[in-house]
């Protein structure tokens, strides 16, 4: 890895996918074509939630959220990714670098407590049905979300200024984006309180969540298996394998990248689990929410029948 004195390090450069030599022209194709379905069906996600009002309910408002956050999430790595596999050693500032983390600190931490959000959702919408309205009121949900939000913000701020009050002799980031241990492997000093930190607070961003969703769906599966018919047990099971489903891989791709010992990772792997949980994870929710969503596929089939009637209407006008 190249060296220099730490007063002289103003910017850094990512190793990316440098790896992989010739292939990297092919990873930009399938990247971006990943990268703008991920756009793409996170926006419509969102505007239909937006514009239907059989979806305006707790639960559509909390998913329309993590839409928006995964869509600024992904905004924050993924062009800057796109462009170092097209044009080689493009330099980041140092103030740069530390605005990448922060916003990828944040979103990132945010989106783990959105989900916990949208778990603590489905356990009152199945252990508490006649109340759910009252208990996830339009009050509830914004201070859920401010709550996952500052939440994200806090965690940023003690990461970005623990990790920028570093001197950094390393120039070559083993890595893609900002992430906190490529960056970190740079400095010039011993980094142990700076691993304990992140340690920390990887370990509070993944396992409380993880603790409170696993509670909640402890009473979830009770209050299901206590319902008479089959089919009621199904469909309320239903409401629940959507969420389910994005929260194993979401947090199974976290624990095994933040809470990971370091020693046991190679560049390959990081970079692997990077592109799941940067590319992958963003991708799949709104995939997993409408396929396997019977209120959001009629939602969809509802805006799009609308709008070919409205053509219509429009057509027969102009005639």
């Amino acid at each position: 890895m190249q060296r220099k004195n730490s007063t002289e390090v103003t910017d850094l450069i990512f190793l990316g996918f440098s790896i992989f030599g010739k292939h990297q022209l092919t990873l930009f194709v399938v990247f971006l074509t990943v990268y703008i379905l991920t756009l793409t069906s996170n926006v419509i996600i969102v505007t239909v939630i937006r514009v239907d009002r059989h979806l305006h309910t707790p639960m559509y408002f909390l998913l329309s959220m993590l839409a928006s956050s995964e869509t600024v999430y992904t905004l924050v790595i993924v062009p800057r990714m796109l462009s170092s596999l097209l044009f080689h050693n493009q330099p980041i500032s140092l103030a740069g670098c530390a605005t990448q983390m922060f916003f990828f600190v944040t979103l990132a931490t945010s989106n783990c407590f959105l989900l916990t959000a949208m778990g603590y959702d489905r356990y009152l919408a199945i252990c508490s049905p006649l109340r759910y309205m009252v208990l996830m009121s339009k009050g509830v949900c914004a201070t859920l979300v401010c709550g996952s939000f500052g939440t994200g913000l806090a965690m940023a701020v003690l990461h970005v200024a623990a990790m920028f009050n570093l001197p950094f002799c390393g120039t070559v980031v083993e890595h893609f984006f900002c992430d906190i241990y490529p960056v970190m492997k740079l400095s010039c000093v011993d980094t142990t309180i700076n691993e304990m930190i992140n340690y920390a607070v990887s370990s509070f961003v993944i396992l409380v969540p993880v603790g409170l969703i696993f509670i909640s769906y402890v009473f979830i599966i009770s209050a299901i298996l206590k319902i008479a018919s089959a089919e009621g047990r199904k469909k309320a099971f239903a409401t629940c394998t959507s969420h389910l489903t994005v929260v194993i891989v979401h947090y199974g791709c976290a624990s095994i990248a933040y809470l990971k010992p370091k020693s046991e990772n190679s560049i390959e792997q990081d970079l692997l689990l990077s592109v799941t949980y940067t590319i992958i994870t963003p991708l799949l929710n709104p995939v997993v929410y409408s396929l396997r969503n019977k209120e959001v596929k009629d939602a969809l089939r509802r805006a799009v029948g609308k709008n070919i009637i409205t053509d219509r209407i429009a057509l027969s006008g102009d005639v």
